[in-house]
């Protein structure tokens, strides 16, 4: 292995990215034509690469996003009705800089989830932070939590992340400690965070999903009026990826 004290400092200051390129030039002949300007903008640039891969590894570990998605992947052919301009907006992200919300709603398989994975996946990739919860495990964990002492420390995660992704939201009615539970999320990082939300049920049944008509005004009242929507509509495409193959 090669040694130089040069390539130790960098390991003592935890350049490691910088070192790993220091080796390869070294031990390139052709390395030796470079000025030292080139040579250290290759060693600056191997280090930024690095320390940025390894915060996007462990943001996207964080995060624990559904599905591994892409906005480059999202496919505006289908017939789904995606708003690709308003889409192309969400991608930007000015909208979690600005603790604003999305709402994605749509019957079951058009691609909600894997949609706001894909934007959950790209605010990664920008450096900000982001959580992925099922709403039904979420109030399931948030019970548990209750009993063993981690509520506090469940619930500051879930209102400090930048981007919040609360997925098939309205699958079944909510009870007390639910509506109590979402309305402290939502009251958490109201002009914090943003939130994204998806849901098969439209947004103007909502309200009786809630149940409790004073806590279902407040949690809307936070959720809705600034919130972003994306309608999607047709039949699941994953039935129509079944369809096809058995067609072929």
């Amino acid at each position: 292995m090669l040694t130089h004290p040069t390539l130790d400092q960098m390991h003592q200051l935890g350049l490691a990215g910088m070192a790993r390129a220091f080796a390869e030039l070294e031990a390139n002949p052709q390395s030796a034509d470079l000025a030292h300007t080139e040579w250290l903008g290759l060693l600056l640039d191997r280090e930024v690469t690095e320390r940025y891969e390894r915060r996007l590894r462990a943001r996207l570990r964080y995060a624990r996003l559904r599905h591994q998605a892409s906005v480059e992947d999202v496919d505006y052919r289908a017939a789904r009705g995606l708003d690709r301009s308003l889409f192309q907006s969400m991608i930007g992200g000015r909208w979690i800089d600005e603790a604003q919300n999305l709402i994605i709603e749509g019957p079951a398989g058009v691609g909600k989830s894997w949609l706001a994975c894909a934007l959950g996946q790209k605010a990664c990739r920008d450096n900000r932070s982001v959580l992925y919860q099922r709403i039904p495990r979420l109030f399931a964990d948030l019970a548990l939590a209750r009993g063993d002492g981690r509520y506090p420390r469940l619930m500051r995660a879930l209102g400090g992340v930048k981007l919040l992704i609360l997925d098939d939201w309205g699958l079944e009615p909510l009870g007390p400690e639910q509506r109590h539970d979402m309305l402290e999320i939502i009251e958490d990082r109201y002009g914090r965070g943003a939130t994204l939300i998806t849901s098969q049920m439209p947004v103007d049944r909502w309200h009786d999903l809630i149940g409790e008509p004073t806590l279902a005004d407040a949690i809307l009242d936070r959720i809705v009026h600034n919130a972003h929507r994306l309608q999607l509509k047709g039949d699941s495409l994953r039935k129509q990826r079944v369809l096809r193959t058995a067609a072929t």
